[in-house]
């Protein structure tokens, strides 16, 4: 089956952007204060020869998506190189359709042979493939926008029979025994019958942020912006903190929950969510800390909404029984969530609902989250430390799912100044007051980034095929 309106990528220009954080960022074990941000630019073409073009954006996050002895400069470069194969690879593959059909079909005929002759070329420290799901992730939003701007109108309004040839039926299989079916089902049923425009959003406090003057160094940035967590608090009207813990230290990490609780509840914060990032091996030591907390320290524990993520994100390869973390809280998969098939792994394990990305792609994103609502689990949008037009997506994703407690958005924490200019067109996206990011400025179709009007220079592309 077809569709008039199926396209093919015709074009495609990659540019780098870098990144300077103005205080570090702790991700698991590494510590992190540059990064490098893909923007891709895709002309699509559809059945009857009509032409448009779509962007899409997102860091390079080289730390989160690939934990590994190599330097982060060794990682980024091929990260960099690995994109400008992605962009290729897309052009020459022909492959035509829905964005949800070309995503779906490229990840599953040319990424994995793509990243195994990236890592045979290479030798040594081999890629992962969130990595090479990542460095898609923004020719595959590209996709997705470039679509809605070949309709002339929003792409959510898109994902449904009028336009896919393929029902859910094509990408998914329910739970054994669970007498679901995805057979005439599409994204749009499972999405908010009307998208939020504002949206509660969740202040990322890292693992070496200064919590109080106490903590201070004196190499702190004096540019305007916050330091200390009050003082963000204050500014932002912050409702909801999300904590990155070590998970290699139960004493520092049981303190870090604690003095984040005193202070932000003392400053009318309601909700907390605890984040390892990837680095317990045993559900005891997770246990262990849900207890005391609950034992010495209730309403923090009744103010944890949620564990995110504490074990290894290699899901197949460490199989952890995990129901007793989430007898205690709701257990979202973050980094172990790559396609809706980790998501059901998960959920054996005794997960319980899913964190999604846009970064793991926009296709990949909307089949976890169908997947994950037709069975039960309740759903996050996490963020990559999105800046500029990766914050878009991001957002929107949020607003079609139906989180639980609204979107986390923390590029303004540690690189506000990269995304001055489309602040000047989304204030209310790049700048957090009274605890919500305002959508409304977000119209048009595509995505509606108005990239129009967005005053940025970019530099040259890297690649243009």
């Amino acid at each position: 089956m077809s569709k008039p309106t199926d396209i093919r990528v015709v074009e495609a220009a990659v540019y780098f952007l870098p990144i300077s954080f103005r205080v570090p960022l702790k991700f698991g074990p590494e510590t992190v204060t540059s990064a490098v941000c893909l923007r891709v630019r895709l002309k699509v073409e559809d059945r009857q020869g009509k032409q448009a073009e779509g962007w899409g954006e997102t860091p390079l996050s080289v730390s989160w998506v690939w934990p590994s002895t190599l330097s982060v400069s060794e990682r980024a470069r091929r990260m960099e190189a690995f994109s400008m194969r992605v962009a290729g690879l897309l052009v020459s593959s022909g492959l035509q359709g829905h964005p949800m059909e070309l995503g779906h079909d490229f990840q599953h005929q040319h990424l994995m042979p793509a990243l195994e002759a990236e890592n045979a070329a290479a030798g040594g420290a081999a890629m992962p493939y969130l990595g090479a799901l990542v460095a898609f992730s923004a020719f595959d939003i590209a996709v997705h926008d470039a679509f809605g701007q070949l309709l002339g109108r929003d792409v959510y309004t898109s994902y449904n029979a009028e336009f896919m040839s393929r029902d859910l039926s094509a990408y998914l299989e329910p739970e054994t025994g669970s007498g679901i079916s995805f057979g005439g089902r599409y994204p749009a049923d499972f999405l908010t019958s009307e998208a939020q425009k504002v949206l509660p959003v969740w202040h990322l406090v890292g693992g070496v942020d200064a919590l109080e003057k106490s903590d201070l160094t004196g190499s702190e940035p004096d540019d305007g912006y916050p330091v200390l967590l009050d003082d963000w608090i204050k500014r932002d009207g912050l409702r909801c903190l999300k904590v990155k813990l070590r998970g290699t230290d139960a004493a520092w990490d049981y303190e870090r929950m604690v003095r984040i609780g005193r202070i932000g509840f003392a400053n009318d914060v309601r909700w907390l969510s605890a984040d390892f990032n990837c680095t317990v091996k045993d559900p005891a030591y997770v246990n262990e800390i849900m207890d005391r907390l609950l034992r010495d320290e209730p309403e923090i524990y009744a103010r944890t909404l949620y564990v995110e993520q504490p074990f290894p994100y290699d899901l197949e390869a460490n199989q952890i029984d995990v129901r007793s973390v989430s007898a205690r809280k709701p257990l979202f998969l973050d980094e172990s969530a790559h396609d809706w098939e980790f998501v059901r792994l998960g959920r054996r394990l005794g997960w319980s609902g899913v964190a999604l990305k846009t970064c793991k792609t926009q296709t990949g994103a909307l089949l976890s989250l169908c997947w994950a609502k037709a069975h039960g689990m309740p759903l996050m949008v996490q963020d990559l430390t999105n800046p500029m037009l990766a914050m878009i997506p991001h957002v929107k994703l949020a607003a079609h799912a139906g989180t639980i407690q609204g979107v986390e958005c923390n590029a303004m924490q540690f690189y506000p100044a990269e995304s001055l200019a489309e602040e000047k067109v989304h204030p209310g996206l790049f700048k957090r007051r009274n605890g919500v990011v305002d959508l409304s400025s977000i119209q048009g179709a595509g995505f509606g980034y108005r990239i129009d009007e967005i005053q940025r220079t970019l530099p040259e592309a890297a690649l243009k095929c």
